[in-house]
C-alpha cells in the first residue's frame, strides 16, 4: 500500500481551515460547513483504508505489528546526530487514534450544522473546528517528540479559540484564558522534559528514544536530585505536560470551565482531541517509562487513581449537566492513566492495552453523552438539571441513546464500557489490589452519578415547560444513533489482537470474580440513583457538611484563587510591579526628564536666528580680547 495516503488524512482539514479562514467572509455560511464536513469525512474514509491495510494486509498472521514511516522530511539540522524531521508515523496506536479522531470529528461536524445554525459565528466556528481536527491528527502521527510538541501547542490554541467562541460572554473569555494559561504551565514542564531527553539521546525521534537497544544513551543520566536520575525527572516533566492536557489533579481546574464553549466542541475535546492527548503521550513514551524510569510510572499510576476518585465524587454533586460530564471525563481519564502506570510483567502488560481500549470505547459513549446533552440544551435552553425532568416523553430518541451511553460508561454488559473498564480492573487486581478497590469504588460512583443525571433529566416528572419541547433535528439525531450503535458493538473488538505495548498479540481472559464485583457495584449505584432521583422527591443529602465540601470541588479552585490573588498578586507581583514602576521605570523616566531639562537649557543656542548667533560671536570675541589684554599686561 502507498502509505502516503496518510498525508491526505492530515492535510484535508488544514485545507478546509485555510479556505474558510481566507474566504469565509465571502462564502455562504452553509458552504463553509460543507467544506469542513467533506474534508473531515474524506479523512475518515482514508483512515479506514489505512487501518484495514495496516491491520489485515501488511503483516503475516501472528507476526507483531511494526512501525511504518509513511513520509519524512528533514526540517532542522543542529549537528550530524541531532535534527528535527517532519513526518507521519503509522503504528497500532496512531492508526487507532486516526480512526477515533476522524470518526468523532466527522459526527461532531455534521451535528454542529443543526446545533450552530443560527449562530452569528457559524463560519468561524467551522474554520476553527477544522483547525482543531488538523492539530490533533498531526499530533498522533508525529515521528518525533518535537513535532508532537508543535501540534500539541496547536491543539491548545484550537481549544482556546473554540472554548472562547462566545467571546462576548465574560465567562467564556475567562474559561478560554484559564484553559490556555493552566496548560501553558504544564507545557513548560513538557518542553523542559523534551530538552533533557534530547540532550541525553541526541535525538528527538521516537524510534531512537523508545528503542530498548538504544537506551544505553541514558546510562549517563546519573543521580541528581532526591535520589532520582535526570531521566526520571525528565519523564516526570513530560508527564506534567500530559497531566495538564488530560486534566489530571491538580492541573484539572480548566476542564469544567471549558464547558463555556459550544456543546459539540465539548464533545470533541472530551472524546477525541485535547484531553486524550495526554494519555496518548504517555502511551507513546511507555517503553521509556517502563524500561528506564519506573519511578515516574508509579507517579503516573497514583495521579491517575487519585484523579479518578476525586473527579467521580465531585460529579455526584454538580447540577450543570455539562459539568457532570466534564468531571466524568476526568474520572475516566484517570482510569486510563492508572492503567498505563500499572502496566507491567505482573499483569502481562494488560494495563497498556486496557488503557488504549478504554480510550477507544470511551470516545464513543462520551461523545454520545455530550451530543445528547447538547440536544437537551438545544431544546430546553438551559444547562441545569433543576430546569429539566420528564424529557423522555418529549425527546424519546435522545432519551434512549442517552440511556445507552449511561449504561456503557457504567460498565453494564454487553455495552462497550463493560469490556474496556473490566480489563483495567483486571490489570489493577493483578498489579496492585489497592488500586483495584479504589477503581471498583469509582465504578460504583460512576454508575450513580450518570444515572442521577439520566433520571433527573428524563424522568423526575412534574416539570412544567414554558417553551415547546421537541426532538432534535435529524442532523443531530443521526450522529446520536450512530454513536449509540458504536457504544454497544465496539466492546466486542478483540483489542488485544491489534493494540499492545510491543505490537504482539495479547490474549485476554474473562475474570469472573472481577466481572461480578464490577457489575454488582454498578448496579448498586444505579439502584441508589433510581431510589433518590427517578421520582420528583429528592432525597439527596445536599444540606450536609460533606456534601457542601464536595459540591464546592474540595475548594481547590478557591485555593488556587487565594494563592494567585492573596500571595502571588499581592505579595509577589505587587512589590515587583512597584519596583518596576518606581525604580526601573522611575530611573529611566528620571534620565529622560534630566535629558529634556538639559535640552531645554541648551536649545536656546540652537535657535536658528542669525542675529543671536552674531551677538554670541561678537560677545565671545570681546571676551577673548579682554582675556588676551589681561594676560599680556
Amino acid at each position: 500500500m502507498d502509505w502516503q495516503l496518510a498525508i491526505w488524512v492530515i492535510i484535508l482539514p488544514a485545507i478546509s481551515f485555510a479556505l474558510i479562514s481566507l474566504f469565509g467572509r465571502k462564502m455562504k455560511a452553509m458552504l463553509a460547513a460543507q467544506i469542513a464536513v467533506t474534508a473531515i469525512s474524506a479523512s475518515f474514509v482514508f483512515s479506514l483504508i489505512i487501518a484495514f491495510n495496516y491491520f489485515f494486509n501488511s503483516f503475516p498472521p501472528g507476526e507483531p505489528y511494526e512501525s511504518i514511516i509513511a513520509v519524512k522530511w528533514n526540517w532542522l539540522n543542529f549537528n550530524e546526530s541531532l535534527y528535527i524531521d517532519i513526518g507521519i508515523l503509522i503504528d497500532p496506536i496512531s492508526v487507532m487514534m486516526l480512526l477515533v479522531i476522524t470518526l468523532i470529528s466527522s459526527l461532531v461536524h455534521i451535528y454542529s450544522i443543526a446545533y450552530m445554525l443560527n449562530d452569528e459565528g457559524f463560519t468561524r466556528y467551522f474554520g476553527f473546528l477544522s483547525l482543531f481536527s488538523f492539530s490533533m491528527l498531526g499530533l498522533v502521527v508525529a515521528v518525533n517528540i518535537f513535532q508532537m510538541y508543535i501540534f500539541w501547542e496547536l491543539v491548545g490554541l484550537s481549544s482556546y479559540l473554540l472554548i472562547g467562541h462566545y467571546y462576548y460572554k465574560t465567562s467564556a473569555v475567562s474559561a478560554a484564558k484559564k484553559a490556555f494559561i493552566v496548560t501553558r504551565f504544564a507545557d513548560l514542564g513538557f518542553l523542559i522534559g523534551i530538552l533533557l531527553l534530547s540532550y541525553y539521546t541526541q535525538s528527538f525521534d521516537f524510534e531512537v528514544i523508545t528503542d530498548i537497544n538504544q537506551q544505553a544513551y541514558f546510562e549517563n543520566a546519573g543521580i541528581t536530585f532526591l535520589g532520582l536520575s535526570t531521566l526520571t525527572w525528565a519523564l516526570i516533566l513530560v508527564f506534567i505536560g500530559g497531566a495538564g492536557k488530560s486534566a489530571m489533579f491538580p492541573l484539572h481546574i480548566w476542564l469544567p470551565d471549558a464547558m463555556e464553549g459550544p456543546t459539540p466542541v465539548s464533545a470533541l475535546i472530551h472524546a477525541a482531541t485535547m484531553v486524550v492527548a495526554g494519555i496518548y503521550l504517555i502511551a507513546r513514551m511507555f517503553l521509556v517509562y517502563y524500561n528506564i524510569a519506573p519511578d515516574a510510572l508509579m507517579i503516573v499510576a497514583f495521579i491517575g487513581a487519585f484523579t479518578s476518585l476525586f473527579a467521580a465524587l465531585i460529579a455526584c454533586t454538580q447540577d450543570d449537566i455539562k459539568r457532570v460530564l466534564a468531571y466524568s471525563t476526568m474520572s475516566q481519564l484517570g482510569y486510563m492513566m492508572l492503567a498505563l502506570g500499572i502496566s507491567g510483567e505482573a499483569n502481562g502488560h494488560l494495563g497498556y492495552t486496557a488503557s488504549m481500549f478504554h480510550l477507544f470505547t470511551h470516545a464513543m459513549f462520551k461523545a454520545l453523552l455530550f451530543l445528547g446533552a447538547g440536544a437537551v440544551i438545544h431544546s430546553v435552553h438551559s444547562n441545569l438539571m433543576k430546569d429539566m425532568g420528564g424529557l423522555r416523553k418529549y425527546m424519546p430518541l435522545t432519551g434512549f441513546t442517552f440511556l445507552v451511553a449511561c449504561l456503557a460508561i457504567s460498565g453494564i454488559p454487553p455495552f462497550a464500557g463493560f469490556f474496556s473498564k473490566d480489563e483495567i480492573l483486571a490489570a489493577a487486581y493483578m498489579s496492585n489490589p489497592f488500586y483495584y478497590y479504589v477503581e471498583l469504588l469509582v465504578a460504583g460512583l460512576t454508575a450513580f452519578y450518570m444515572f442521577r443525571l439520566y433520571f433527573k433529566i428524563f424522568w423526575n416528572d412534574g416539570k412544567i415547560y414554558n417553551t415547546k419541547i421537541h426532538e432534535a433535528p435529524s442532523l443531530m439525531t443521526i450522529p446520536l444513533i450512530i454513536l449509540a450503535v458504536l457504544s454497544i458493538i465496539t466492546g466486542f473488538i478483540p483489542f488485544g489482537e491489534y493494540v499492545t505495548y510491543n505490537g504482539e498479540i495479547l490474549e485476554t481472559d474473562f475474570h469472573l470474580n472481577i466481572i461480578l464485583s464490577s457489575v454488582f457495584v454498578a448496579m448498586l449505584g444505579i439502584f441508589i440513583a433510581h431510589r433518590l432521583y427517578k421520582n420528583k422527591r429528592d432525597m439527596s443529602l445536599n444540606t450536609s457538611f460533606l456534601y457542601s465540601i464536595i459540591e464546592n470541588k474540595f475548594y481547590v479552585d478557591k485555593l488556587y484563587l487565594f494563592v494567585t490573588r492573596a500571595i502571588i498578586f499581592k505579595k509577589v507581583s505587587a512589590p515587583l510591579a512597584w519596583f518596576d514602576r518606581h525604580i526601573v521605570d522611575g530611573s529611566m523616566n528620571g534620565i529622560a526628564r534630566l535629558t529634556n531639562r538639559i535640552s531645554e537649557i541648551i536649545k536656546v543656542s540652537q535657535s536658528g536666528q542669525l542675529q543671536q548667533y552674531l551677538l554670541v560671536f561678537i560677545s565671545g570675541a570681546f571676551v577673548l580680547l579682554l582675556i588676551i589684554i589681561y594676560i599680556t599686561q
